[in-house]
């Protein structure tokens, strides 16, 4: 076989086999996952259009996350805070989320993802950025609350 002759066959493998896969897997999440999604989705929509009951309404109250920008975890009010002080210096003027994996285990989440974010500062100077994101959730009733989360820009994708 030729070295083109493989390299057809390969792409024809990957075309036919890897590629439906990847897009049935995300087709077949169970209800639970797909619910889990849309609140980190949420979430995120709320935190762009600087909901200022985003904390509230999405953080548990045990809540400790390290975000990529925070020299450590923060809890609940730590997050509100710091929060309010970006919203008051920049702005998000784009994102988008795409997720890697989610795992629902009873009252428990753990969701993976990349993330791609545009934002401007009070200077009107724009960066966008791109990472991974882990949160896990927790069930509280009836609405998923993040009980914490770990990002981190990839200084590899950052403009």
């Amino acid at each position: 076989m030729t070295g083109t002759s493989k390299q057809f066959f390969a792409l024809l493998f990957v075309t036919c086999f890897l590629l439906p896969v990847s897009e049935a897997r995300a087709q077949s999440w169970s209800d639970a996952q797909k619910e889990v999604w849309k609140t980190v989705v949420s979430q995120w929509e709320a935190a762009k259009a600087q909901d200022p009951s985003m904390s509230d309404t999405y953080l548990h109250d045990s809540f400790l996350g390290w975000g990529d920008g925070n020299p450590m975890p923060r809890d609940k009010s730590s997050t509100k805070r710091w929060t309010k002080y970006g919203e008051a210096n920049s702005k998000t003027l784009e994102q988008e989320l795409n997720p890697v994996g989610i795992v629902v285990e009873g009252s428990v989440a753990v969701v993976h993802y990349y993330y791609s974010e545009a934002v401007e500062n009070r200077k009107g100077e724009r960066e966008t950025a791109h990472g991974r994101f882990t949160d896990i959730l927790v069930k509280d009733g009836q609405r998923w609350l993040f009980l914490a989360w770990r990002g981190r820009v990839d200084p590899r994708w950052k403009q």
